[in-house]
């Protein structure tokens, strides 16, 4: 059974920053791409960033020059540096993996629960 796990979220002042963490257990062979993503009551879930094996990074234009994603391969983990947040990236955060569990088989993709970021003004 694979599982991914999120933590780090929380209430924040706009200005400050917050450090998102998300692990990957379970029986994995292999992971490709990891991302977050976001969705603020009312609106659509949608990218903040993903980063592929390597350096390939992906971001939305919204959070470009704030928040940096990373990962470690060795933890199967994903993070998520967040600066200079403002009352508009308050959201469920939501971590997603492309995985490929044991025994082999096909690319799956796995959510995590989400946790919560808010932002104060």
């Amino acid at each position: 059974q694979v599982q991914l796990e999120e933590s780090g979220g929380g209430l924040v002042q706009a200005g400050g920053s917050l450090r998102l963490s998300c692990a990957a257990s379970g029986r994995i062979f292999s992971i490709n791409a990891m991302g977050w993503y976001r969705q603020a009551p009312g609106k659509q879930r949608e990218l903040v960033a993903n980063i592929i094996s390597g350096e390939n990074t992906n971001y939305a234009d919204s959070v470009k020059g704030r928040f940096t994603i990373s990962r470690d391969n060795a933890k199967n983990m994903v993070y998520l540096q967040m600066n200079s947040l403002n009352v508009e990236d308050t959201a469920v955060y939501y971590c997603k993996a492309n995985i490929r569990p044991l025994p082999l088989s096909a690319l799956y993709r796995y959510w995590g629960q989400g946790t919560q970021v808010t932002v104060s003004a």
